[in-house]
């Protein structure tokens, strides 16, 4: 298809990422402003945290799908390397979504949609990363950054291209730079801990 179809989509893509999930849920569910709460996050597990399970699950799929859908249209569109493209416009709508002044989220959830779409087995492998990590060490942040620190190592290891390798460190940058604020919490040791089952 043409240039300007193309451009069309990674548009569409942006605006689709835009999309703050995490804040209407808050503002329409529970009728409070989820960047107020909390982390001041909109993404899934500030949403969690403040407005449940019920509304964080919503939040979670709804974060997904975005990435999820925008690699599918770029793929129909363009073929699977400009499906990565369209990913990554998803993820940048998201972390920084026209609809909420150019902020938003760190980009977890909408990043894991668009691995979900582009390389499954990749998803599979960095959430068996996430799952180690976030169960030895109880951070979630972390776990979600060792997470996003595997998927070009694990693009690069299961053998898909460069592009697919790029676009992997592409999203681990965003998400790690996105998790500057955990970082800095996690060098002093006032990160919260997840806790398993009750406490006491």
């Amino acid at each position: 298809m043409g240039v300007l179809v193309r451009v069309l989509a990674v548009v569409l893509a942006y605006l689709l990422g835009s999309i703050p999930f995490g804040y209407l849920a808050g503002r329409y569910w529970h009728g409070v402003d989820i960047r107020q709460r909390g982390s001041g996050n909109i993404g899934t597990t500030n949403a969690f945290r403040v407005l449940g399970k019920a509304a964080g699950s919503l939040v979670f799929v709804g974060d997904l799908a975005k990435g999820l859908v925008a690699v599918l249209l770029g793929t129909w569109i363009g073929g699977p390397v400009f499906g990565l493209v369209t990913g990554l416009a998803a993820v940048l709508g998201h972390n920084y979504s026209v609809f909420l002044g150019f902020r938003g989220g760190r980009g977890v959830a909408t990043s894991a949609g668009a691995v979900l779409a582009a390389a499954p087995v990749v998803l599979a492998a960095s959430l068996a990363v996430w799952l180690a990590t976030l169960f030895i060490g109880r951070y979630v942040s972390l776990a979600s950054i060792m997470a996003a620190a595997s998927l070009p190592v694990l693009m690069a290891v299961l053998g898909y291209g460069p592009g697919y390798v790029v676009f992997g460190l592409l999203l681990a940058f965003l998400m790690i730079y996105g998790h500057r604020p955990n970082l800095q919490r996690l060098a002093r040791g006032t990160e919260p801990r997840l806790h398993f089952g009750k406490k006491g």
